[in-house]
């Protein structure tokens, strides 16, 4: 198993859900976050006076996968959260050792 975690555009998480739910990946975390990357913030003006913001809202998508719907669920992702813009976001993908589901007690790919 593999966890995927998103960090796209929050007026990309209903096209990124949307996708996902196609494909059948039933469970995920979504989490509002914060961070600077590539685009290194940007510039407003508030009464007048302009100021640097760095840190720019984002959205968090965790996912946990079989090995085999990895490479699938990264290119949903991709396209669903592309806009060709600086500030897209990134993708990270990382092992699980196991998963647990805890009402019932299974172990492995039967909880995903």
């Amino acid at each position: 198993m593999k966890k995927i975690e998103a960090i796209v555009r929050p007026g990309k998480l209903d096209d990124v859900q949307s996708a996902l739910d196609d494909f059948g990946v039933s469970g995920l975390t979504v989490t509002q976050v914060l961070g600077c990357g590539n685009q290194k913030g940007h510039t407003q003006v508030y009464r007048g006076v302009e100021y640097k913001v760095y840190l720019l809202p984002k959205v968090k998508i965790e996912v946990v996968v079989t090995d085999q719907d990895v490479d699938q669920v990264i290119s949903i992702i991709t396209q669903a959260a592309r806009t060709g813009e600086v500030g897209d976001g990134k993708i990270f993908v990382y092992p699980v050792e196991e998963a647990i589901r805890i009402r019932t007690g299974e172990k492995g790919d039967d909880v995903l």
